[in-house]
């Protein structure tokens, strides 16, 4: 509608222009003509005001002649005002039809004036009771003030009475004996766990009273002489269950323990609780720490003073591997059944005696006086460390440091005795034997839970690992700066040097099995080396390489088979000699067949060459020497083979050793000969008469056998 109200203006605009424009085409500019159809309405248009201006009626005319619809019509020759005319009627049928929309939506209408008066009214009503409200939140803000007043009040009147009760009730507490209490006391068993409890309640109860005596209480005269009554009775049950438990211990027991000690302690317990019945937990404590301590110390110094002169005779000073040859020494290097000290059953067998073993004349090595008194030692600990526990109700660092009360001082002369021992002391493997038995004492420990002896272990360790290593170094050392010219007299036997080697690797290899130790097996790995070094400068001293070789083959024969007796079979000293033994060994069986088979064994590897590079035909000019090599083998490989024989058994001290190096020697020669045949059989030689002297394979291996010991 607003766009149709729009183009009728503009029409009717147009229509206006129009007919100015027709005027003064037909008239001229003053006056009408024949042509003027109507007389021209100016109304009261006024050309003389000063509003009448011409440019501004310019302006507005290039307006509209801009605006689209009036240039369309222009374009399209529309009659401007039929055109106007048409529109008007359009708009007045546009508005009669409006009329029409209004007349029928006005009973809508109507109900919607309605509907919006309606809602005034709820509106009016909603506002009515909104300022009620407001009035009444009013009263209710005011009245909830006075509430946090009264309520701020109530809450100071409540701490001050729970303060008040807390006070009181605490002292209550403290006063009153309840009936579980003198129950427990009264007729529980010392054992049960609620007569503990009961008991440190009393001991608590004591001492709230004690301290509101000093304050001036006098209620706590009311129930004083309740509490003495009842401690005087626990510590009378008390008293009577440690002289029973005490007493118990003097009985035969599977482990050993200290002679007299229980004994001690019964006396201990019966005089100091007899003549001190109302004695403090504090003051039995130290008493108890005070006492102990001297038993165990004095009882530990004895002992050791007595074990010590059951030992075997000391070895001279910084004896080592490579010191001189004598019997007495070889104990040091060899484990023997020294071994056994580590074993469960000798582990924890029963204590030496000394007194009994004196009468006996036995000695014995350091090894088992170590395990003796560090068994005693071991046993005693975990009995006084359990007994600590369950008759001072400690666990835990208070355990430890009443443990380390009693015992401390024994623990400290005993590191001071080892350390003074092992400052002379040049046995590896009873050193290492120490350490092997320290490491399943500390098991053991822990298995009975008495974790009091931990600290004590790692000291012993600490000792005991560096002296081993420095023994170790010292021999490694002592093998490398040793000259083979110093030694004396030298034959092709096993070494005596070789042998304590032997004999005392194999011993530290067998004990490191049971718990191994990668520190260990480096040391021993440096040791081997400068072993294997030493044979091979020994066996330099001998002028032929045949001396030699069989030499370094009973050294290794003899350390591989005192090696495998203890060590595994898969240890990496067994590989590495046995590695050694059979290279020397193939060395030495080709040294025993050159001097009786050289010439067939250089034709042969000449001719397999020769063969390989396909220059077989050069083998034709060889039959002379083919001839030679066949009839000298057949004339004399019987009296060759016997002398070679009787040569190897004199040469190995070890018979199975010489066997297996005769038969190595007889099975190469038969591989030899088998090869010479195989040369034979070329076409070049194929034709050669002497080929008919040949020996037969089957023939030659038959008669060999005759030469193999136990074959």
């Amino acid at each position: 509608m607003a766009a149709a109200a729009t183009m009728a203006a503009a029409a009717r605009e147009m229509v206006l222009r129009a007919g100015t424009l027709d005027m003064e085409e037909e008239e001229g500019p003053l006056g009408g003509g024949p042509g003027l159809q109507e007389t021209l309405q100016l109304g009261e248009l006024d050309i003389t005001s000063d509003e009448f201006i011409l440019d501004e009626v310019d302006v507005h005319i290039q307006a509209n002649l801009e605006d689209e619809l009036v240039k369309e019509a222009l374009k399209t020759g529309v009659d401007l005002r039929h055109y106007s005319k048409q529109v008007e009627l359009e708009l007045q049928q546009i508005e009669q039809k409006s009329i029409r929309d209004y007349i029928q939506e006005s009973e809508n209408i109507a109900s919607l004036h309605n509907q919006i008066t309606a809602c005034d009214a709820v509106l009016e009503r909603m506002e009515q009771m909104l300022g009620a409200f407001q009035s009444d939140l009013s009263s209710i803000s005011s009245e909830i003030r006075i509430l946090q007043e009264q309520s701020g009040a109530m809450n100071i009147r409540l701490r001050n009475r729970q303060a008040v009760r807390g006070k009181l009730g605490e002292l209550v507490d403290g006063l009153v004996v309840p009936s579980a209490l003198v129950t427990a006391i009264l007729e529980a068993p010392v054992t049960e766990p609620r007569f503990l409890e009961q008991l440190q309640e009393l001991d608590a109860k004591a001492a709230a009273v004690r301290e509101q005596e000093a304050r001036g209480t006098a209620a706590c005269a009311d129930v004083r002489g309740v509490l003495d009554r009842l401690r005087v009775k626990a510590v009378t049950k008390i008293r009577e269950f440690i002289l029973q438990k005490i007493y118990s211990f003097r009985k035969p027991m599977t482990n050993y323990q200290i002679p007299q000690t229980a004994l001690l302690k019964y006396r201990f317990f019966y005089q100091f609780l007899l003549g001190n019945e109302r004695a403090t937990a504090k003051e039995i404590r130290d008493e108890y720490v005070e006492t102990l301590s001297k038993i165990y110390l004095s009882y530990y110094r004895s002992y050791l003073g007595r074990l010590m002169k059951v030992q075997y005779e000391e070895v001279a000073e910084k004896d080592d591997l490579m010191g001189p040859s004598l019997r007495s020494r070889n104990t040091i290097f060899t484990l023997g059944t020294r071994g056994s000290v580590i074993s469960p059953t000798e582990l924890e067998a029963p204590i030496l005696v000394p007194h009994t073993a004196q009468r006996g004349e036995q000695r014995y090595p350091f090894e088992a006086l170590f395990r003796s008194q560090h068994y005693a030692l071991l046993d005693n600990s975990c009995r006084e460390y359990l007994f600590i526990c369950e008759f001072f109700v400690v666990s835990g660092p208070a355990a430890h440091d009443l443990f380390h009360a009693v015992m401390g001082r024994t623990l400290s002369m005993t590191l001071k005795h080892l350390e003074s021992y092992l400052a002379d002391c040049y046995d590896a493997i009873a050193v290492f034997l120490c350490i092997h038995i320290v490491l399943r004492f500390r098991n053991i420990a822990a298995k009975r839970d008495v974790p009091a002896l931990d600290r004590y272990w790692e000291q012993v360790l600490a000792l005991l690992w560096p002296r081993f290593e420095l023994i170790l170094e010292m021999n490694v050392q002592s093998v490398r700066s040793t000259d083979p010219q110093r030694l004396g007299g030298l034959d092709t036997r096993p070494h005596y040097i070789t042998r304590r080697y032997a004999e005392f690797s194999s011993a530290l290899v067998s004990i490191n099995q049971t718990i191994p130790n990668e520190r260990t097996m480096q040391l021993l790995g440096q040791l081997q080396v400068e072993v294997e070094n030493f044979v091979l400068r020994v066996a330099a001293e001998f002028s032929s390489r045949k001396e030699q070789l069989v030499f370094l083959i009973n050294n290794y024969d003899m350390m591989l088979g005192v090696l495998m007796e203890r060590a595994a079979d898969d240890s990496k000293e067994v590989e590495s000699f046995q590695q050694l033994l059979n290279a020397r060994t193939q060395e030495f069986i080709e040294e025993l067949l050159s001097p009786p088979f050289g010439g067939l064994v250089a034709f042969v590897k000449e001719a397999e060459a020769l063969i390989e590079r396909g220059q077989a035909e050069r083998l034709r000019g060889e039959e002379a020497r083919v001839t030679q090599l066949i009839r000298g083998f057949g004339s004399s490989w019987k009296s060759s083979v016997e002398s070679l024989s009787q040569d190897v058994m004199r040469s190995f001290t070890n018979f199975r050793n010489g066997t297996s190096i005769i038969q190595g020697a007889l099975t190469q020669l038969i591989q030899l000969y088998h090869r010479f045949h195989r040369v034979l059989s070329q076409p070049q030689l194929r034709a050669l008469p002497a080929r008919a002297e040949l020996i037969n394979i089957h023939h030659l291996m038959v008669e060999l056998k005759k030469h193999k010991p136990n074959f």
